[in-house]
């Protein structure tokens, strides 16, 4: 005689849960990510207050950024072992406990500990990394269409609160800012994330809302299984080290974060430099953010019907064509040149971001893929971090940006060509490429 076990409240929404946790990650990822990107906005104010050098300021946010790189293993091993509600709460406590105290700044030191550490290690713990370690949980059919949409409120946070953030520096000052900034973290962020699980097995439920019907559900699944010996196996983090897979994926992120980051950092410098008002250099940078995200959303639902290697190479092609764009424009500036850099840039580089998760977790699916996506972050922090390093030592060496862009483009076909051979199509079908059944 079988027990009935009571439903949990979430099986009788109208809708499928995993819809509401993907609406939590949209607007966690708007003020993660706002929070730290703002250090932009932070710099200037700094700079003319305290009469820091350029580079010691900028240090700070270089900073937080590589110790983030350092904690990435870490936070994967605690989404595994804990799951993401408590990794989200204790970024939300380190990224609100660093904007409360930059007002207080008096040191660089400060600065490193408060806008770099704190506010970089816990923007990392509520935003991209952590995400992609318990979205793909939620979806198989629309996986890539869903972590589209969560991370698509990067771009709109860049867009309405970073111009609020702004008003309130101009206002009020930039300790005003950080204030209003950390307030927004907690009231906003610790109260949804209370509602968001690891996976929807926790409430009873399955992937894309599916009904539990073993008869059913099984036969689908096992058809988008193209290697059963290597998806039978258990993958931890030290089995998953010794595959070319594991590196070929490190190679393809890294490279691919080295083009990201290069042009977030240095594309307005540059732009001004070869003749474009500082006006419409800061207009490029915006309409970057807004253009990324319908291609975000777009291209990762595409990426559900014709493979994630596709997509992915859409991504490092839109940064390839935004180099190429950008180097053409170094002796004629034209403004035909210059949209042509902004939607290859947003609308296809950006839709990087939709794959990322998806890749890892239909090759290394199972308990420990937390730990694996938290290492392989390692390489992607890495490469954000030693993009706009590269790009600047080359400028500095040669006096121009040219050859650095080539190296760039050359990069993102390695890294294109990286997953192709990482492969997990042969691992695992998408879904508009499985066969019905």
């Amino acid at each position: 005689m079988k027990v009935a076990v009571p439903q949990h409240w979430a099986s009788r929404l109208p809708f499928y849960y995993g819809w509401l946790i993907v609406g939590i990650a949209f607007v966690t990822m708007a003020i993660g990510v706002t929070a730290r990107t703002a250090f932009s906005l932070l710099m200037p104010p700094l700079i003319d207050e305290f009469k820091w050098d350029r580079g010691l300021a900028a240090g700070a946010f270089s900073f937080g950024f590589l110790v983030s790189a350092v904690l990435s293993p870490l936070v994967g091993r605690a989404m595994d072992a804990r799951g993401p509600r408590m990794v989200i709460m204790i970024g939300v406590a380190l990224l609100s406990l660093g904007l409360f105290l930059a007002p207080y700044i008096e040191q660089p030191w400060h600065l490193y500990a408060t806008l770099g550490v704190l506010v970089g290690g816990g923007a990392n713990m509520m935003t991209y990394t952590v995400h992609s370690q318990f979205l793909p949980n939620w979806f198989l059919r629309r996986r890539g269409l869903a972590i589209g949409i969560a991370f698509a409120g990067a771009g709109v946070g860049a867009i309405v609160l970073l111009p609020w953030l702004q008003s309130i520096i101009l206002s009020n000052g930039w300790r005003a800012s950080c204030r209003a900034i950390g307030v927004l973290v907690v009231l906003a962020v610790v109260p949804l994330n209370l509602l968001v699980r690891k996976n929807p097995g926790e409430l009873g439920l399955m992937p894309d809302g599916d009904v539990r019907q073993a008869a059913a559900s099984e036969p689908r699944h096992a058809s988008h299984v193209v290697d059963p010996s290597w998806v039978a196996t258990e993958w931890t983090l030290a089995r998953a080290a010794r595959t070319a897979r594991f590196w070929w994926i490190v190679l393809g992120y890294f490279c691919a974060l080295i083009a990201w980051y290069a042009v977030q950092v240095h594309q307005t410098k540059y732009l001004t430099e070869i003749g474009f008002t500082p006006i419409v250099a800061a207009w490029a940078l915006g309409a970057v953010a807004m253009v990324g995200i319908p291609g975000q959303i777009i291209l990762g639902g595409l990426s559900d019907r014709i493979g994630r290697e596709w997509v992915w190479t859409a991504g490092c092609a839109g940064f390839a064509i935004c180099y190429a764009a950008l180097i053409a424009m170094e002796h004629a500036p034209s403004t035909t040149l210059l949209y042509v850099m902004v939607v290859a840039q947003g609308f296809l580089g950006y839709a990087l971001t939709s794959v990322m998760g998806p890749i890892v977790a239909e090759i290394f699916e199972g308990p420990h893929y937390g730990s694996i996506f938290g290492t392989i972050t390692v390489a992607l922090i890495g490469g954000g971090a030693a993009g706009p390093w590269i790009a600047g030592v080359v400028h500095d060496a040669t006096g121009s940006y040219r050859l650095a862009f080539v190296l760039i483009i050359c990069c993102c076909i390695a890294s294109a060509i990286a997953i192709w051979i990482a492969a997990p199509r042969r691992v695992r079908l998408v879904p508009g490429r499985a066969p019905r059944t």
